[in-house]
């Protein structure tokens, strides 16, 4: 009997030892999920639980200091800001009216030999003018040096609308001088083309090339704009350092339209009015021949019109490329007997 009594009172002394030195049991913890399982399938239990990992040298996103995004995004943003090319064109018909009223289907844009889908079509009859007047000052223009001036004060006075339209002149010989830097006073411009005075050899392609670089190119753009030049020359060069072509390419770097008013009053296309007409039609100008001094006045007033007769296009190129290279542009209008002139093509931006 006493052996029974003992053996149950050192059952419960073990019994009693053992409860004193238990702990509540740990909570449950989910087991991590298996290696590559997307995150969104973890339940967010676990997700609540799971520790977060940060790669060795790279700086937790905290509130108001975001983690970079990854550099591909960046990429990708500016490749669809610049794939959308516009243009400006104009259209006329087989006499040479302009015509006005087009609608989106009537023509086609190819660009780089390929079909481009279009994204905005519009008349654009009212664009602010960035406007460059290049006028030559060598002997070889002497004879009506100051008709042209005048001529070329009256054009200016009736396009350059204050607060909206911005011109500068520029008078070149053996160098270009800016006379009368951008403004949209036209009494500041038309004493910047009284200033020129005529003498000294002919550098036309460094003044063009200096007025589209130094000039055009540099001039502040919040929203379309139409640029343009008006060159008033003979054509001849013979003191510049950079080529016709090198000129020309500066043009279409900087979206300008070169129109240029021939000098010349023999009668008789010389050489330097086929550099004219390369000059126009490389960059969607027109060249002008006014034999007659009476025809320079018509020559701007043409001018003038088609600065206010204009289509404004956006389209995106087929297989457009951030590689810096120069892609041809063609607009096709559905009617033949219609002439459309615009630039010749562009440089794509490079990454």
């Amino acid at each position: 009997m006493k052996s029974r009594i003992f053996l149950l009172l050192f059952a419960l002394h073990i019994l009693a030892g053992s409860l004193i030195g238990q702990t509540a049991p740990p909570a449950s913890t989910p087991a991590a999920p298996p290696a590559g399982t997307p995150t969104s399938s973890i339940p967010p239990s676990a997700k609540s639980t799971q520790k977060a990992q940060t790669p060795a040298g790279q700086v937790p996103a905290q509130p108001g200091n975001p983690a970079k995004s990854d550099p591909d995004d960046s990429v990708t943003k500016i490749i669809s800001t610049v794939n959308e090319v516009r243009v400006v064109f104009t259209v006329t018909d087989r006499h040479g009216r302009y015509i006005k009223d087009l609608k989106r289907d009537d023509f086609k844009v190819i660009d780089d030999q390929k079909p481009a889908e279009l994204r905005s079509f519009r008349s654009e009859t009212d664009l602010p003018l960035q406007v460059g007047l290049l006028v030559d000052a060598s002997n070889s223009v002497r004879d009506r040096f100051k008709f042209e001036q005048e001529a070329a004060i009256e054009f200016l006075n009736a396009i350059i609308r204050p607060r909206y339209d911005k011109a500068f002149v520029v008078g070149f010989d053996a160098t270009p001088e800016v006379t009368q830097d951008f403004t949209d006073n036209t009494e500041g411009l038309s004493a910047g083309v009284r200033m020129l005075r005529a003498g000294g050899g002919t550098a036309m392609y460094d003044a063009l090339y200096f007025a589209c670089r130094d000039k055009l190119l540099k001039q502040e753009q919040t929203g379309p704009v139409r640029r343009a030049i008006i060159l008033l020359s003979d054509g001849e060069d013979n003191l510049s350092h950079v080529t016709r072509e090198e000129a020309i390419d500066m043009a279409a770097r900087a979206e300008v339209i070169v129109y240029t008013i021939s000098t010349n009053i023999s009668g008789m296309k010389g050489n330097g009015d086929k550099v004219l007409e390369r000059i126009a039609d490389a960059t969607g100008g027109r060249a002008f021949f006014p034999f007659q001094m009476r025809d320079v006045s018509d020559a701007f007033l043409s001018i003038q019109e088609e600065l206010r007769s204009q289509y404004a296009v956006a389209y995106k190129p087929a297989d457009f490329a951030a590689d810096g290279r120069y892609r041809t542009i063609a607009i096709l209008a559905q009617d033949k007997g219609m002439k459309v002139r615009t630039r010749k093509g562009y440089y794509a931006p490079k990454q």
